[in-house]
């Protein structure tokens, strides 16, 4: 466990020195941030969406006493939508999609001996590989959460008019009520962790491959597999921390 630890900073430390070169690097920044935002968002959309209209329509369900006013199921999903479900099932999809594809690609590399090539021509290989992504990830996962949390609650506008288990008017009322801007700061710094962990945890594991083709797969499922454990934790301790 230390090992691995130790492992970890060190490949950090490494990714963020002074890169040699700043326009190659910048390239690199530039397509990964391609990848991860463009390529991600027609699965972030279509969840969240799903997402929102699925959650307004539990808790119109739940709230069936006439007591309660039917607004309150705007608030409870806006919330629900900002606080835990858009940044942290967000996240979960992508540490599938896109930590995947992380951990393949560099442990691709490293088995085919790419790797090596670059630390003999003296490239600094950790930075060149590792930085863009993670610094396409802390930028990205962020707009990407912005956007799922804009979906969500239009996906519960969506199923109030299809369904009609709340009027829109309602729903509305019950978005627009009692808003606080600390949901969105916490969902942003959720992000922003999030996007760090899948970025680093999964090139961590395809930099250390060692094996052939099946130990890629196995690296790319060990990738996926911490980072969610880590995204639940995180999320744990971001939402102690902050609310």
């Amino acid at each position: 466990m230390f090992q691995s630890l130790g492992k970890y900073i060190l490949l950090l430390s490494l990714s963020f020195k002074k890169p040699e070169k700043f326009k190659v690097y910048w390239a690199e920044v530039m397509r990964e941030m391609v990848s991860v935002g463009i390529g991600s968002l027609g699965i972030i959309s279509i969840i969240s969406v799903f997402i929102g209209a699925a959650t307004t329509i539990q808790v119109a369900f739940q709230l069936s006493s006439p007591l309660v006013p039917r607004s309150i199921a705007g608030s409870i999903s806006r919330d629900s939508n900002i606080l835990e479900f858009s940044p942290t099932i967000s996240s979960l999809v992508l540490a599938g999609r896109v930590g995947s594809n992380f951990a393949s690609n560099i442990g691709t590399m490293r088995v085919t001996e790419q790797i090596d090539a670059l630390e003999i021509m003296g490239v600094n290989a950790p930075g060149y590989l590792i930085a863009p992504k993670i610094l396409a990830s802390i930028t990205m996962v962020p707009l990407l959460v912005i956007i799922s949390i804009a979906l969500g609650i239009t996906g519960g506008y969506i199923a109030c008019i299809v369904t009609g288990s709340i009027t829109p008017a309602d729903y509305l009322m019950g978005v627009n009520d009692g808003f606080d801007g600390l949901t969105v700061r916490v969902a942003l710094v959720k992000a922003f962790v999030f996007g760090f962990i899948i970025a680093s945890i999964c090139s961590y594991q395809g930099f250390y491959t060692t094996g052939g083709a099946l130990e890629v797969g196995q690296s790319a499922t060990r990738g996926v597999v911490f980072s969610c454990v880590w995204i639940l934790f995180a999320d744990l301790m971001i939402t102690s921390l902050m609310l």
